[in-house]
């Protein structure tokens, strides 16, 4: 079945339908990983958008029940070059269509991504598609032009209710604003005893759990969206150990005084390098953001940059002179072949450890 997907500027790519038949629209951007596309689709940090994947081939070692982010995932639509019908792995339970349509999750393969992939790159995100081939394309691009994407997408991926993920270490509680299951396997394996706890939690409700640390999770959208979240981290700061990743780490900077801008076409990859100010050393990392926090915003507040992107010198780390907290950009969690950054989660966890050894943390809460 033939299949379209319009952007806002008028474009239109014919290609053919798989997964689910339902018709969306969504902010399109683009992934340039060569792997994990099943963790791109259950990531919630891309909730509501229609991501294009620049490597051609997709779907060829089919879906496992291990690689997943999250348990309903919050893509708009899936964008590829060529879906694999046979997909061939031990570990594979379904192809990659099967998944899409068990999710109403709708895809489009063959076309031509590198041409997408440079309108993009050029004019930044824009708005798209995706329907059926007999839709008037003049109507489906007006509808699309007056549509507004919605703007409340940590709201729709965050946990409603606290839960508890136990374990006999350090007690941290890890707010979710649309938080990957890497992040919590991550502290899980290191013994951690954690409390994940819904967005728009106050800091007194999580300083009444009594944490040795707080992470803040990544997540999607606009860091400017969740004002609640903001104002919860003032209260926390310097209070209780702080880890910020990705929009964790975009809200942070807003708490301190800094401030974030939508960037043309974002980070989204898997081999993005960021070099650590302090050490030297570069790290090849895995992000998904379309927002960055202001270099000159730094200026004036408490914070320091302590990472930078390769790429575009964008700043992907912080630290508060001050109180015990840091953030990154990026995923540490993710590990996309190479773990350099997974050692970000002995770093929290000692500087937890040094606060409690110190009787810090609960004498200023």
């Amino acid at each position: 079945m033939k299949r379209l997907l319009i952007l806002e500027d008028g474009t239109v790519f014919a290609g053919e339908a798989f997964g689910s038949n339902s018709a969306i629209i969504g902010e399109v951007v683009f992934n340039t990983g060569m792997t994990g596309y099943q963790e791109i689709l259950s990531d919630p940090s891309y909730c509501g958008q229609i991501v294009t994947l620049t490597y051609p081939l997709v779907g060829n070692y089919g879906i496992n029940r291990d690689d997943f982010e999250s348990i309903n995932p919050a893509i708009a639509a899936f964008v590829v070059k060529e879906a694999a019908d046979f997909p061939s792995n031990w570990r594979s339970e379904m192809s990659l269509d099967e998944y899409l349509k068990m999710k109403n999750i709708p895809g489009i393969s063959g076309i031509d991504t590198r041409k997408l992939t440079k309108i993009i790159r050029h004019y930044g995100t824009l708005k798209g598609a995706i329907c059926s081939a007999e839709e008037k394309v003049e109507e489906v691009i007006e509808k699309l032009r007056a549509s507004k994407l919605r703007n409340d997408q940590v709201k729709q991926v965050s946990t409603r209710r606290p839960f508890p993920s136990p374990g006999r270490g350090s007690r941290i509680v890890l707010v979710d604003f649309g938080m990957k299951h890497g992040i919590l396997r991550e502290l899980n394996d290191r013994n951690c005893d954690v409390i994940v706890v819904p967005y728009n939690s106050t800091a007194q409700e999580i300083l009444s759990l009594s944490p040795d640390g707080v992470m803040l999770s990544n997540g999607p959208g606009d860091p400017k969206d969740v004002p609640e979240a903001i104002e919860m981290i003032k209260g926390i700061l310097g209070k209780v150990p702080l880890f910020g990743i990705c929009l964790g780490h975009q809200l942070f900077a807003l708490a301190c005084g800094a401030d974030t801008a939508k960037m043309k076409f974002g980070h989204r990859g898997s081999n993005h390098p960021v070099k650590d100010l302090k050490t030297g050393k570069v790290a090849l990392t895995s992000q998904n953001h379309g927002y960055t926090v202001e270099e000159d915003s730094i200026s004036g507040t408490d914070l320091e940059i302590t990472h930078i992107a390769l790429n575009d010198g964008t700043v992907e780390g912080l630290a508060h002179k001050s109180a015990p907290a840091f953030t990154v950009q990026y995923h540490p969690e993710a590990s996309p072949g190479p773990e350099d950054a997974n050692g970000l989660f002995e770093q929290f966890l000692s500087l937890v450890e040094s606060e409690k050894q110190e009787g810090t943390v609960y004498a200023k809460a």
